[in-house]
């Protein structure tokens, strides 16, 4: 356990974060998009509907 830091004299460490940053955002990313995709989760369709439906609503009156 106390040899882990060892691990860093083989990597770069810069290039170790920006990777996990590069592969968290890219898969937060395709999350997103795949919940987009889906009828039950797509949360702009359901905002733009309400907003559609309450303009019709102060339409007609």
């Amino acid at each position: 356990m106390s040899k882990f830091y060892k691990i860093w004299l083989i990597f770069d460490p810069r290039r170790v974060f920006v990777a996990q940053g590069v592969f968290l955002f890219l898969l937060a990313a395709m999350i997103h998009l795949v919940l987009l995709s889906t009828p039950g989760y797509n949360w702009l369709e359901e905002a733009g509907a309400r907003a559609l439906a309450a303009q019709g609503v102060a339409a007609t009156e």
